[in-house]
C-alpha cells in the first residue's frame, strides 16, 4: 500500500510541474506574448549573421567572375561533337578544303544545306552601303522555288509559259485579301505595284515584296521567272553587317557548291561601296544545317 501512496504522489507533483511550466503570466517578461516576441528576435538575428557572412564571402570574390559553366562545345549533341573534332581550331581554311570539310561535318541524317556567311565592314545604315543584290547560282540553290506574277492577263499567259505557278491579275488580289500567301517569291510589272500598296504589311515582314533592286519589278516578267526558277537568289546586308546566303544541298558535292561559292564571292566583291575606307569583307564562314562552321581565308580585300 505504501508503494502505491508514493507512485501517486509522484505523478501529482508531475502533473503540477507540468502545469507549471505551461502557465504563463498575464503580462510582463513572463507573459507568452513577450516570450514569443523574444524568439522571434533572436532567429531574426541568427539569419542577419547568416547573411552577412554570405556577404563577405561575396565580397572576397575577384570582381567581374562569372559563374561556372560547362564549355560551348559540351552543351552540343554527341554527333556534332564528333564532326566538330574534324575541325582544327584557328585554322583558315582554303574554300576548296573549307568546302570538302563542311560536306565531311554534316551531323544530320537528312540532305543538309551549306550556307556562307560573311561579316562585312560596312555601316547598313548609310545608304550606299546598305548591300541587296540577286545572283543566279549556276547549280541552283536545291530548293524547289513557288514563283507568283501579279500582271496584266496577257502577261500572265507569258509568266505561266515560262513555269510560274501562279500567274494571275484580280484573283491574286483577292487570295492576298484572304491572307493566303502560296509562293516564295512574287513578281510584278511596275504599272501593278500600286495595287499591292495596301498589303505591304503582309508581304513585306515576309520579304514577299517585289522590288527593283530584287529584280521582281519588271517588264520582262519572262525572264524575272526564268531566272527565279533556275536558281536565282537574293541577299541583303542585316544589322549586325552579316550577309547570309544558301550555296545548295551537300548532294550537290564540293564542284557545284565550289562553282556557286565562286559566283558569290564574285558578285559581293562587286558590290563594295566606292565610300568604304577600310576592310570590306571582315571574316568569312561555311557551315551546314546543325553543323560546325569554318573559316575561309578572306581573297576578296
Amino acid at each position: 500500500m505504501a508503494e502505491e501512496e508514493v507512485k501517486k504522489n509522484e505523478e501529482v507533483i508531475e502533473k503540477n510541474t507540468e502545469k507549471k511550466e505551461e502557465t504563463f503570466a498575464k503580462s510582463g517578461k513572463k507573459s507568452k506574448k513577450h516570450i514569443e516576441e523574444v524568439k522571434a528576435e533572436e532567429e531574426r538575428q541568427a539569419r542577419k549573421a547568416e547573411r552577412a557572412v554570405a556577404d563577405a564571402a561575396a565580397a572576397e570574390k575577384p570582381k567581374g567572375a562569372k559563374p561556372v559553366t560547362r564549355p560551348k562545345i559540351e552543351r552540343r549533341g554527341k554527333k556534332y561533337q564528333e564532326v566538330a573534332k574534324m575541325i582544327e581550331k584557328g585554322k583558315v581554311y582554303s574554300l576548296k578544303d573549307a568546302v570538302e570539310l563542311a560536306i565531311k561535318t554534316s551531323p544530320v541524317k537528312f540532305d543538309a544545306s551549306v550556307e556562307v556567311h560573311a561579316r562585312l565592314g560596312v555601316d547598313p545604315r548609310q545608304a550606299d552601303q546598305n548591300i541587296r543584290t540577286t545572283i543566279v547560282l549556276p547549280n541552283g540553290n536545291g530548293k524547289t522555288v513557288r514563283v507568283a506574277v501579279f500582271a496584266p492577263l496577257d502577261v500572265c499567259k507569258t509568266a505561266k509559259a515560262a513555269g510560274a505557278d501562279i500567274a494571275e491579275d484580280e484573283e491574286f488580289l483577292k487570295q492576298l485579301e484572304k491572307g493566303e500567301i502560296n509562293f516564295d517569291i512574287l513578281i510584278s510589272t511596275p504599272q501593278y505595284m500600286p495595287k499591292l500598296g495596301k498589303f505591304a504589311r503582309l508581304l513585306g515582314p515576309k520579304g514577299l515584296m517585289p522590288n527593283p533592286k530584287a529584280g521582281t519589278v519588271t517588264m520582262d516578267v519572262e525572264k524575272a521567272v526564268k531566272e527565279s526558277k533556275a536558281g536565282k537568289v537574293e541577299y541583303r546586308v542585316d544589322k549586325q553587317s552579316i550577309v547570309h546566303i544558301g550555296l545548295g544541298k551537300v548532294s550537290f558535292g564540293a564542284d557545284k557548291l565550289i562553282e556557286n561559292a565562286n559566283t558569290f564571292f564574285d558578285s559581293l566583291k562587286a558590290q563594295k561601296p566606292s565610300s568604304l575606307k577600310g576592310t570590306y569583307v571582315k571574316s568569312v564562314f561555311i557551315t551546314t544545317t546543325m553543323g560546325p562552321s569554318i573559316a575561309i581565308e578572306n581573297l576578296y580585300n
